[in-house]
């Protein structure tokens, strides 16, 4: 058997001899009543970065939609770009989510392809086309004076702004958020302190109290 193999079946297996004899009820009414979280988050594939760790959630209680870097595509990428806007249509339109998170973390490989300018070639392959998104976003940073140094975590943390400004640009996010109904909060971890930051009113980041 390959070893990757074998890995995935006895952490399924510690999974059913721990976890699971502690959330057997939780598992049942998850799949008979069904969901009803109140939270989607929008972060990173990165394997670093789990939000059901960084959060320390349990079975249906956060909806997750996790792409390269994090991103929301704007309405009119739709064409291009229906996937995430799926879930995040699913999650506020079926789930009923009162609030959305979308988290950027340290180190991010998406980032760091775009700065190196894979998003110059869309048609260089899928993640050239999805990081094509943000060059914007690099190129407005450049222009305002941001070093090479602190591109990578300028890059991570504009772009939760950006993606943020992206959502309110869907009109059924947009009615909800007016009413009321609905909130959206940016987020970023820190890999290496494991340092959660949550944006304030002004969009400035600042760091959660342990």
């Amino acid at each position: 058997m390959d070893d990757w193999k074998a890995e995935l079946i006895q952490g399924y297996r510690d999974f059913r001899a721990g976890d699971y004899q502690n959330q057997k009820d939780l598992y049942e009414e998850l799949g008979t009543k069904g969901q009803s979280p109140k939270v989607l988050l929008i972060g990173c594939i990165d394997s670093r970065v789990d939000p059901s760790d960084i959060f320390n959630a349990y079975p249906g209680q956060m909806f997750v939609a996790r792409n390269v870097a994090n991103l929301v595509p704007a309405p009119d990428a739709n064409t291009s770009f229906h996937g995430t806007t799926a879930a995040i249509e699913f999650a506020v339109e079926v789930v009923g989510v009162e609030l959305i998170v979308v988290m950027g973390h340290e180190s991010c490989g998406g980032i760091k392809g775009c700065i190196a300018g894979l998003g110059h070639d869309p048609e260089g392959g899928y993640v050239n086309k999805w990081v094509s998104q943000i060059d914007h976003v690099h190129a407005r940073l450049k222009e305002s004076g941001v070093s090479e140094e602190n591109m990578q975590l300028e890059m991570e943390l504009e772009t939760v702004r950006q993606s943020l400004d992206n959502l309110m640009k869907y009109d059924f996010i947009r009615e909800k958020v007016e009413a009321g109904k609905l909130s959206l909060q940016g987020a970023y971890f820190s890999i290496i302190r494991a340092k959660l930051m949550f944006a304030n009113e002004k969009l400035e980041f600042e760091t959660v109290k342990v």
